[in-house]
């Protein structure tokens, strides 16, 4: 079955390489929290509010524009969520409403322009290469029947939620492997997706990755007005894994910089990106 699907999707895409194949789709964001603070300062209520004030930060709401070789990722709408409310401080390292990728699934590559807490940088690298296994499992997602794949990966964790006191015991970076579920549907035969996922028979309407899922609630497919695909120039252009380094240093100086205020008392939550 998968084998018969990998052809129609590759005899598809030849047939739609001489056409300006485009449209947008819409996403939205959800992610897992599991936030327990052994802290005797926490009463339920606390623990309560923080956990609501995550999952809100967390809804947000993006847009895919893609041709057939291109497309650009951007956040559309950020519900506002409050961060900051009774001493609590929650530290942010995601994307920004500013941000936008562009994929070159021609040439492999993306540019992803970041905004780390005023300062563009602009992180020019090749597309990531999963391994993805094709499963017989289906689904509809809206009117488009999808196809489940699944994925290995490894994640950099590091403390994402905690609360911290002072500087003590943040620990190295460690890995851990983590699955990737997609789904993705033949009927729209681009090999893209939202974020950096892409490389499946299909355009991928939903994603999770045990902490975040991505679920499309939108189509528009070839709109009257052609879709134009800008990658972005502005900022410092770096690979992917210094830009790492330098946000888990700026995050590092951000708590610093608190504890030195005098915020030791206070409660500050670190959203790992």
């Amino acid at each position: 079955m998968i084998r018969v699907l990998i052809l129609i999707f590759l005899f598809t895409c030849k047939s739609l390489c001489s056409q300006n194949f485009q449209g947008v789709v819409t996403y939205k964001t959800n992610r897992k929290i599991d936030f327990n603070a052994d802290d005797s300062k926490m009463n339920a209520d606390m623990q309560k509010q923080i956990q609501e004030m995550l999952k809100k930060q967390f809804q947000r709401e993006y847009s895919l524009s893609f041709t057939n070789s291109e497309s650009v990722y951007k956040e559309v709408q950020n519900l506002e969520t409050p961060k900051s409310s009774g001493g609590m401080t929650i530290i942010m390292a995601g994307s920004g409403i500013s941000d936008v990728l562009y994929k070159n699934i021609k040439e492999k590559r993306y540019a992803n322009k970041r905004d780390m807490m005023g300062k563009l940088f602009l992180i020019k690298d090749d597309l990531e290469k999963l391994d993805w296994k094709l499963e017989d499992e289906m689904k509809k997602i809206g009117a488009y029947q999808c196809y489940k794949a699944t994925a290995k990966r490894m994640r950099r964790i590091q403390n994402t939620l905690s609360t911290m006191k002072s500087e003590e015991e943040k620990g190295e970076p460690k890995e851990e492997e983590v699955t990737i579920t997609a789904w993705y549907t033949p009927e729209i035969p681009i090999s893209n997706g939202p974020g950096n996922y892409g490389g499946l028979p299909g355009l991928i309407l939903e994603v999770n990755d045990g902490e975040e899922n991505i679920l499309c609630s939108k189509i528009v497919l070839n709109p009257k007005k052609e879709i134009e695909i800008k990658e972005p120039t502005k900022g410092k252009i770096i690979k992917e894994q210094e830009f790492e380094r330098i946000m888990e240093k700026k995050i590092r100086e951000m708590e610093s910089h608190m504890s030195r205020r005098g915020g030791g008392d206070g409660i500050r939550i670190r959203i790992g990106g």
